[in-house]
């Protein structure tokens, strides 16, 4: 009974974390990415977005093995050159014949709001992606924890990614 009151407490505190969109953690324990434009123009903003969703399919199956914050880094950093790669296709594709630049950085950045996630002022390790420039605006999300929101390319809803989700759907299935 003792185990499956502590069991039932945990799932509780899991449950709570995960619905009220309240993650907990320091900058310490976020990994970000962030795709900069090579400017404001339309065409750089327009083709960011593309390379966004490309990128974002590329990576979604490596990270969702992803534990802990290193392993994400680690992940992302085993795949700078393909995430140039995917990056480049778009790019040459879309008839832009600047290159992008994928690099682990830690940087400060301003304090961001999205829904319920803010991120405070400070300094985030990041994986860095640069269209041509990358003076342009940013593109951005949390690859951990798994808190990164896609828009789904039918619509404009958005799909919560999230490997606490996805382990407690499997001890209640």
């Amino acid at each position: 009974m003792k185990y499956f009151l502590s069991f039932i407490s945990a799932v509780v505190i899991v449950l709570i974390l995960v619905f009220c969109g309240n993650i907990g953690g320091t900058q310490e324990e976020y990994f970000r990415i962030h795709i900069r434009a090579n400017s404001n123009s339309s065409a750089d903003q327009n083709v960011k977005y593309i390379v966004k969703d490309a990128v974002v399919d590329f990576l979604i199956p490596i990270l969702s093995e992803a534990e802990t914050k290193e392993e994400a880094e680690n992940l992302m950093n085993e795949q700078l050159e393909n995430i140039e790669a995917v990056a480049n296709d778009v790019l040459k594709q879309n008839g832009f014949s600047y290159k992008s630049k994928a690099y682990i950085s830690f940087e400060e950045f301003p304090t961001r709001e999205y829904d319920d996630l803010v991120l405070e002022e400070g300094f985030y390790d990041a994986l860095i992606l640069a269209l041509g420039t990358g003076k342009g605006d940013n593109w951005w999300c949390v690859v951990y924890p798994p808190f990164c929101f896609l828009e789904s390319k039918n619509s404009q809803n958005y799909v919560y990614i999230s490997k606490i989700w996805e382990i407690i759907n499997n001890i209640i299935n």
